[in-house]
């Protein structure tokens, strides 16, 4: 029969173990190998039950298993060592507080998900790992960020296989009280509660959770609460799921419940308030309206408390396709939000406008609230997770600032990175500088590695098989099942269309002669979750396990289902190749390569992502692209691109990992190691959020006071009514033949309206031209006014204009708004080019 309630029976630690709860409670444990193997000697056996769980290992160790660690003083010795040691990390200057420069006092982080470890369950995938890799190296770093989330009950699902291959889900739930977490009370113990309005009369109350991340705290809101009515309860159920509303609701909680969760946070702890906002996608977005909510309320007004918000907010964007980006009908914001529901305070129409899309929708469909648009009009500083994203995302964005062209768009680029820590194997970390070892020693290490992965994939294949229904007497054969001397490829991430799970398989027969190679054969371990309402990702899954079926190639090819970090560190740490072939651009950054590389992985990728920037021969191969053949017919695309993978494998790959002496390969790995590890680091990737855009940030934050940014709201609103009148009248140059090394004197007559020439900057950009007469890499030079304005009100600005190249050589005047508290020129989205755009003098040719 089935018990009615579960909970958990907590052990009681005796005094010398008390540092036991403190070293588990703290998720630091996760990625420092000497405290996790304290925590693992204390019960190896319930470690193992536990998923390698510390805090679930101690509800489970007995009375007398603990008496006898109490009385065994060597134990107790390394326990108070390995809790000094975590002290000290918690409290001694690190980076961050030795780092030149003001720096923000705090930064909030927020994102909809987050990987830290598999004992808390709370990540899909790529997304929530960045976001959990983010928090460790800033703690590393001694960064002192907040990250702030939500908790679902049930994580997202777990993945498991039918006797068809078919992907089956299921989702179990989570109790927070068997998580590594402790709930946030006030000072009188009583738990603290965050309340939304929702329409109809109706509340939704979260409770706060709090892990600790190293330094980092984390705050997760809950909606599980007694008093909440049945759906609202189920807001924070799991990870990505329900309909339109649901959604919407669960990204109201993390963005304006976010917001009261962090107040109230910091109000109990006394922890310094946050100077910068960080919103790890737009899922995010509504803490900017909560905080415009907040400064309103002072009798700020709407304008300038957006100003306000603005200059100390930052937005990553993660998606390279507008269908990733989560929208909704306009008129259920309006439900929710306005008159009724939770921002009723604000105009509803100046909020709206906010995540109101540029263009205008399709003839019979409703306007959308775009969160992306959101987060970026409530953000003064942006960014792509890659350079190739960067450009994409500017290039995606590019009608929020009309007349500019996309490399212009303010939106920068700060490439992923992944916390060594975490992803590296300990056996790499124990060997110490890889560089010192004799090439058998490290051919030696990596073997050990794949022979790890081996025995692991085999249990897990094994597990799989008996969910599908096979006895034990039929699964000998998975004894045989990879071989810990052959190259062995790794392939795992979510499953979309665009990432080509099945892309091996364009060509069955040759995949397989790949495989089962007489002298240079290939196994491959594959593993990746589909959405659950993703029936083209299942069909995929299911389309590779029956290959991998086949009795021929089954122990050359494996699938393991529900990937996660547990599974993924083994993987990483024992392949030697890592295969990634997705649509060019599809891949924002994608970071799996990089964690196999820490390990000595070589990448064997399409130069997508961060691969894009950083391919060497030294660390990999690039998997040529097809994307112009045909006229981009896919089917034709997909089988070049198969072929070109095959052919890499067959004729570069394979033979290089056989060769006698494996000189060759050895010399990757050792590159890999020294070369590409460094750039793939998450200290590095913190490290140029914090100086490149946190303290930037903080910096306008701290000089954007109400009185600066009603003056700022001010300006813009002034400028907004005065830019029709704004107008490039005419421009001319002298009549010498432009000759390279020279200058060309510029004369423009402007007109500005009501405007003065202090509030607008004057243009001249220039550079090549391409036979379109369109400029090519164009550089700005300021126009000085000369004089005042004539008759007829207009103004006249001058420049010289070098003429550095020779050829096809051109340039346009433009009118900008200035003001020295806009961040970049395009803020405002407004520019005033002439009427023919400077078509007339557009191609000047030097001698």
């Amino acid at each position: 029969m089935k018990a009615i309630r579960r909970f958990s029976v907590t052990a009681v630690l005796p005094e010398p173990l008390r540092p036991l709860r403190e070293l588990a409670f703290n998720l630091r444990w996760s990625w420092h190998p000497d405290t996790r193997d304290l925590l693992r000697s204390v019960d190896p056996d319930g470690w193992r039950r536990s998923g390698a769980d510390p805090v679930r290992m101690l509800t489970s160790v007995t009375a007398d298993r603990l008496a006898a660690l109490a009385a065994d003083r060597g134990f107790v010795r390394r326990l108070d060592v390995a809790a000094a040691d975590l002290r000290d990390y918690l409290t001694e200057p690190r980076w961050y507080q030795r780092a030149e420069g003001e720096l923000p006092r705090a930064v909030a982080y927020f994102s909809p998900e987050f990987g830290i470890t598999a004992a808390l369950p709370q990540y899909s995938g790529g997304l929530g790992i960045l976001a959990g890799d983010h928090l460790k190296s800033a703690s590393d770093l001694g960064a002192p960020l907040i990250g702030v989330g939500l908790l679902y009950r049930h994580g997202y699902f777990r993945q498991t296989l039918d006797a068809e291959g078919q992907q089956r889900e299921s989702y179990p739930v989570l109790d927070p009280r068997e998580l590594p977490l402790t709930e946030l009370t006030e000072h009188d113990g009583s738990p603290v509660r965050v309340t939304l309005a929702l329409p109809g009369g109706r509340t939704l109350a979260a409770r706060v959770w709090q892990a600790a991340v190293g330094r980092v705290p984390l705050l997760l809101l809950d909606s599980a609460v007694d008093g909440n009515a049945p759906a609202e309860r189920d807001v924070t159920d799991r990870l990505y799921g329900g309909g339109s509303e649901h959604r919407l609701l669960q990204e109201m909680l993390l963005g304006i419940g976010g917001m009261r969760a962090l107040r109230a946070y910091c109000r109990i702890t006394g922890h310094a308030e946050p100077e910068v906002f960080h919103m790890n996608e737009g899922h995010a977005g509504f803490l900017g309206a909560e905080r415009i909510r907040e400064l309103d309320a002072l009798g700020i007004g709407f304008d300038a408390a957006t100003r306000m918000v603005r200059v100390g907010t930052v937005f990553t964007t993660h998606t390279p396709v507008p269908a990733g980006i989560d929208r909704f009908p306009e008129e259920l914001v309006a439900q929710h939000l306005g008159p009724g529901g939770e921002l009723a305070a604000l105009d509803p129409g100046a909020l709206l406008a906010l995540g109101r899309e540029p263009q205008e929708p399709e003839p019979g469909h409703q306007p959308q609230f775009n969160m992306a648009v959101l987060g970026l009009r409530t953000a003064q500083r942006a960014n792509g997770v890659s350079t190739l994203h960067g450009a994409v995302a500017r290039e995606m964005f590019a009608g929020l600032w009309p007349g500019f062209d996309p490399d212009e768009v303010p939106i920068t680029s700060v490439t992923n990175g992944v916390h060594a820590p975490t992803w590296t194997a300990d056996a790499l970390l124990r060997a110490g500088d890889p560089q010192q070892l004799t090439d058998t020693e490290l051919w030696e290490l990596r073997r050990g590695l794949r022979e790890n992965l081996v025995h692991e994939v085999r249990a897990r294949l094994r597990d799989s098989w008996r969910q599908r229904g096979a006895g034990d007497g039929e699964l000998g054969w998975i004894d045989d099942v990879l071989d810990p001397d052959v190259l062995t490829l790794g392939f795992a991430r979510r499953v979309p269309s665009y990432k080509r799970l099945t892309l091996m398989l364009r060509d069955p027969e040759r995949f397989k002669a790949l495989l089962l190679h007489p002298e240079r054969p290939i196994q491959l371990v594959v593993a990746g979750k589909a959405h659950p309402a993703d029936e083209g990702g299942k069909r995929l899954i299911q389309e590779l396990v029956r290959f991998s079926d086949d009795p021929e190639v089954r122990h050359r090819i494996v699938y393991l289902p529900d990937y996660g970090m547990a599974m993924a560190r083994g993987l990483y740490a024992g392949c030697d190749v890592w295969l990634n072939n997705p649509l060019r651009p599809l891949e924002a950054c994608g970071t799996s390569g990089m964690k196999s590389a820490l390990n000595g992985g070589l990448n064997l990728s399409v130069r997508d992502g961060w691969w894009d920037e950083w391919c060497e021969p030294d660390f990999g191969w690039e998997i040529p692209t097809a994307d112009g053949l045909a006229g981009g017919d896919p089917e034709r695309r997909d089988a070049a691109e198969a072929a070109a993978l095959y052919r890499l494998i067959e004729e570069r790959v394979a033979p290089c990992f056989y060769a006698r002496g494996r000189g060759r390969w050895l010399e990757m790995v050792r590159a890999t190691l020294g070369r590409l590890g460094p750039k793939v680091l998450a200290d590095r990737m913190v490290r140029e959020y914090v100086t490149g855009l946190y303290a930037p940030a903080a910096r306008a934050h701290r000089a954007m006071d109400a009185a600066a940014a009603g003056e700022l709201a001010a300006y813009a609103e002034r400028v907004r009514g005065e830019w029709p009148k704004v107008a490039v009248d005419h421009v001319e140059t002298g009549e010498e033949p432009p000759v390279l090394g020279g200058a060309l004197p510029l004369r423009a007559r402007i007109r500005l309206g009501e405007l003065e020439p202090a509030q607008v900057e004057v243009q001249a950009i220039t550079g090549r031209v391409d036979e379109s007469d369109r400029l090519v890499d164009g550089a700005p030079i300021p126009l000085k006014p000369d004089g005042g304005p004539d008759l007829e009100g207009r103004w006249t600005y001058t420049a010289d204009i070098p003429l550095p190249h020779p050829g096809p050589f051109g340039y346009t005047v433009r009118v900008l708004p200035s003001h020295p508290l806009l961040a970049t020129r395009p803020e405002l989205g407004l520019t005033a080019l002439p009427r023919d755009n400077g078509t007339e003098e557009a191609g000047i040719l030097l001698r």
